[in-house]
């Protein structure tokens, strides 16, 4: 096999990345090589003149493949950032996206006190950043026991003391008893589908996609029950699907007061936080 320094294999990897319409070529063709020397992308920068071994071709050339193909480079590497934090990611959890940074700002923002439960957390990322920013006391749900396993994972790596219940939503917790939930919930119809990028449609974890004929199901249940769960005062702060602001925001009733939400960087409504008023007041 001939040999192939970093620099030839970077310019290779883009020309078929961009042959392939893959987004970021040049990037995700750093990025994927890095995985595969492990190392991190400076070092390559730094060793252009480096050869690689035939072992190390053969895992860029199945890299570069599975990527092609379309699957996220966040499961082919196993890694995501959020809120500066490494997370581990398997096709068992949805990537975590920089939008979804919104709502623990959200969070973080109304100063949060007491018991915090993150409802449907997939990789930990919101219940696992909230804890640690701030020490109260979390609590992390998930139908999905294969993504309490990734979320449990993250938690010890990253020295969190997250407790993971396997539930949906929050229908198994005591009355009254947290001050605060947050969550990402699925909000796709499955009429949407097909419009989706072949990324998330082929190999993010469906449970955490689509939420039913509507794309409002696991709203309309969370909406619901969260009354019964959360004290007097306490606060309801969930991430919006595109263009889904106004049909979330008729599901609050008089229960409810100082509903607010907040908008990314493009003005798209991302976040929409509520408190559930004291019994008897106006």
């Amino acid at each position: 096999m001939a040999t192939i320094d970093i620099r030839t294999a970077l310019a290779q990897a883009t020309e078929a990345l961009e042959r392939a319409t893959v987004a970021a070529p040049r990037l995700t063709a750093e990025v994927l090589l890095a995985h595969a020397l492990g190392r991190d992308r400076t070092w390559l920068f730094a060793h252009p003149e480096q050869e690689l071994s035939d072992l190390e071709r053969l895992h860029y050339g199945r890299y570069l493949h599975e990527r092609i193909s379309g699957r996220p480079v966040q499961y082919i590497t196993g890694r995501q950032e959020f809120y500066g934090r490494e997370f581990r990611v398997t096709p068992a959890v949805l990537i975590p996206r920089p939008e979804t940074e919104l709502v623990v700002e959200a969070a973080l923002a109304v100063e949060p006190r007491g018991v915090i439960v993150d409802a449907g957390c997939g990789s930990g990322a919101i219940a696992i950043t909230l804890e640690l920013e701030t020490r109260a006391r979390v609590f992390a749900t998930d139908i999905s026991q294969a993504a309490l396993e990734v979320a449990s994972q993250n938690a010890r790596r990253l020295g969190s003391p997250v407790l993971f219940v396997c539930m949906d939503l929050v229908s198994a917790l005591a009355a009254a008893s947290v001050d605060l939930i947050v969550s990402n919930p699925p909000y796709v119809a499955d009429g949407e589908e097909a419009g989706l990028q072949r990324e998330v449609r082929d190999f993010e974890p469906r449970a955490a996609l689509f939420a039913g004929p509507t794309g409002f199901e696991v709203y309309e249940r969370l909406i619901a029950d969260a009354p019964r769960v959360l004290r007097p005062g306490g606060r309801l702060i969930l991430e919006l699907g595109f263009r889904s602001r106004d049909r979330v925001l008729a599901m609050f009733d008089g229960r409810w007061r100082n509903l607010q939400v907040r908008g990314d960087l493009a003005g798209i409504p991302r976040v929409l936080a509520a408190e559930l008023a004291p019994a008897g007041s106006a």
